[in-house]
């Protein structure tokens, strides 16, 4: 008995039988052209997309279980999910561009410009990630004395602590920041 073809049904070899797979994109590919004509308007898009259905169906044709319903429909469910998928694509493409609609160009002045920012901010850049190893309550009254400008009193009331608690856990602080800021830059990182 020879192995069934795509016009009994079995179209699960068509990914690995070149034969198999041309004979069934033969049979079906004006009927996906028409399917994604239908539902696109830009021919160049309509023959990507044809094309894309095709290599979808490549992909996943060992999946396809004939239990579940007939070839085509399977493969305009594939069609449908090709479609869908590039829909989704766009639709991310317009968000991203609507992000930057507006936004002129970076011109070798600007890039400069930003260059010479980020190396001023660099000595920031560096305590904050030795901010980064004190707990979470001492960085946060680190934060409210040194940036926000209170009185240990007033960062300590805002915590919830005792002022001599307050005072404590700056002096360890400030300790590890000042050893994390002596080790080599590149360890920081």
């Amino acid at each position: 008995m020879s192995d069934p073809s795509p016009s009994d049904g079995d179209i699960s070899g068509i990914g690995v039988d070149p034969v198999a797979f041309a004979v069934f994109y033969r049979r079906h590919v004006e009927a996906v052209s028409r399917f994604v004509a239908r539902r696109v308007d830009d021919p160049h898009l309509a023959a990507d997309l044809t094309a894309d259905v095709f290599l979808a169906v490549i992909e996943t044709a060992a999946g396809y279980r004939p239990d579940r319903g007939s070839h085509i429909g399977w493969l305009f469910g594939v069609a449908r999910n090709v479609i869908g998928d590039e829909r989704r694509r766009a639709a991310q493409r317009l968000r991203v561009s609507g992000r930057l609609a507006g936004r002129r160009d970076l011109g070798p002045d600007d890039i400069a410009r930003i260059e010479e920012r980020i190396d001023a901010e660099s000595a920031a850049r560096r305590t904050y990630r030795a901010l980064r190893e004190l707990p979470e309550g001492t960085r946060t009254l680190v934060e409210l004395v040194a940036v926000d400008g209170l009185t240990v009193a007033e960062a300590a009331t805002a915590l919830g602590i005792s002022p001599v608690a307050a005072r404590v856990r700056l002096h360890r602080a400030r300790r590890v920041v000042r050893a994390v800021l002596a080790r080599p830059a590149a360890t920081l990182a």
